[in-house]
């Protein structure tokens, strides 16, 4: 995974270069490589490559989701925020997916068992956030899946969703399905 992700950032960068207007040029670049995990472009080239692919198929559309969620970031408000943590994560991460299962020559079959590996771990990805934030939204009167459900249960909703993730993924080539299901159990047990 950290693999792809520096392949990632060396083909943001070369798709961005120094020129004029260089004002806007910076700007891009600023926005575009500041950083980040790269789960998105990631994602689309481990799924390309899970269906036979290769990481050049799948590469240009990798970029260009990470400029989707790297323009979809920034000057949001509160309201937009909220908006985004509903459909754009879960939504981006299935659409990183299948773009690169498609690209990779997935079968249709293979395309919608991909998909439906990513909304399971989009989900993942929400409700574990509500688990960490649990204190914090409490207070703030949030709605979210620890306030609805508790905690123990929302914490063996998490563990359904990571291990209906990962059956998504049986049949595949155990090696290429490998950092698909170490991104989903990154997701499932991380602290923050």
């Amino acid at each position: 995974m950290v693999q792809k992700a520096i392949s990632v950032n060396q083909a943001l960068d070369a798709s961005v270069p120094l020129k004029e207007p260089a004002k806007i040029h910076e700007s891009m670049r600023y926005s575009l490589l500041a950083g980040g995990k790269r789960v998105r472009p990631v994602l689309c080239l481990a799924a390309c490559e899970l269906v036979g692919g290769n990481e050049s198929m799948a590469m240009p559309a990798a970029c260009a989701v990470e400029m989707i969620h790297t323009i979809g970031n920034s000057e949001v408000g509160l309201k937009e925020l909220e908006f985004i943590h509903i459909h754009k994560t879960a939504k981006l991460l299935e659409g990183s997916v299948v773009l690169g299962a498609i690209l990779g020559g997935g079968s249709d079959d293979e395309v919608e068992r991909l998909r439906r590996y990513a909304r399971d771990i989009g989900l993942l990805f929400q409700v574990v956030d509500d688990i960490l934030d649990a204190g914090k939204d409490l207070v703030a009167d949030k709605v979210t899946y620890p306030k609805l459900m508790g905690i123990e249960k929302s914490r063996e909703f998490a563990e359904k969703l990571n291990e209906e993730a990962k059956e998504q993924l049986v049949g595949f080539d155990p090696v290429k399905a490998a950092p698909l299901i170490a991104l989903a159990n990154y997701i499932a047990y991380r602290q923050n």
